[in-house]
């Protein structure tokens, strides 16, 4: 039997076969995509700082994704190290406080870097804050060209100014390089009409329109990055970073948190 077994695989004509019928390849939904990362999300487990685990595990997710031949960019924020609006509430000046949040998102960028490198990523580190020695300035056309030969861009200290939070600086960015959706990672699994942490009751909504987001006061990315994505019609995708391959399922289009349109 193993015998007989054995002579039909050897008689198959491999090279006839089309491999694609066979093992069909996965299409992603989208080509160029800008993830944003809150500081939060590299906490892991701890309370203040940088999880390496966590970080490898969300690089190990990226690199599956980037493999797909997805183009990805990211935004970094730092409030697992510093927030601007914690410098405020003890006295400090906002613009101050404010430049103090973007250095830290300088450090976790050269964190996730890292990480991502040791998965065998090819990495670009973008600041808007001038810093050489650790990463590139921001300059349109080389990003792009970056994206364009399979690079993973990250991108740091906003858009180098106070007053602007990162989710503002995400939208920018994004519709800068053109990107086809934003995609928002957090601790919960789409937009809900109140904190599902503190509301039992809260609905999570499928998909909401950017208009609605506004009026309804919910508290996913500020407004102006709401109004930003609404005038150029930027979908953006909120989900939860902490179950396994939502990054992947909202590239490859399946139903994963939230869509607004």
């Amino acid at each position: 039997m193993r015998t007989s077994v054995l002579k039909g695989l050897l008689a198959l004509n491999w090279g006839s076969l089309n491999i694609d019928k066979i093992m069909p390849q996965v299409k992603p939904a989208y080509k160029r995509v800008l993830l944003k990362l809150s500081g939060e999300s590299l906490l892991g487990n701890l309370s203040y700082g940088f999880d390496f685990d966590t970080a490898k595990s969300i690089s190990q997710e990226i690199k599956e994704v980037n493999d797909l031949g997805v183009q990805i960019a990211i935004m970094i924020g730092g409030g697992n190290i510093f927030r601007g609006t914690f410098g405020t509430k003890v006295g400090m000046d906002r613009a101050s406080a404010d430049y103090m949040g973007l250095l830290a998102t300088i450090m976790n960028g050269i964190a996730l870097q890292d990480a991502l490198e040791k998965e065998g990523v090819f990495t670009r580190h973008i600041s808007a804050i001038e810093i050489k020695s650790v990463a590139e300035p921001f300059i349109k056309r080389r990003v792009i060209r970056h994206l364009e030969k399979g690079r993973i861009v990250i991108f740091s200290a906003g858009i180098g100014s106070p007053f602007f939070t990162t989710d503002t600086a995400a939208a920018l960015r994004a519709l800068e390089i053109k990107a086809d959706v934003i995609l928002k990672a957090t601790k919960v699994d789409g937009v809900y009409t109140a904190d599902p942490f503190e509301d039992k009751n809260a609905r999570k909504f499928s998909t909401i329109k950017y208009l609605d987001v506004i009026k309804k006061g919910l508290k996913v990315m500020d407004t102006t990055a709401i109004s930003l994505c609404k005038d150029n019609k930027l979908p953006i995708i909120v989900f939860n970073l902490n179950k396994k391959e939502n990054i992947k399922k909202a590239v490859l289009g399946q139903k994963v948190g939230t869509k607004i349109y």
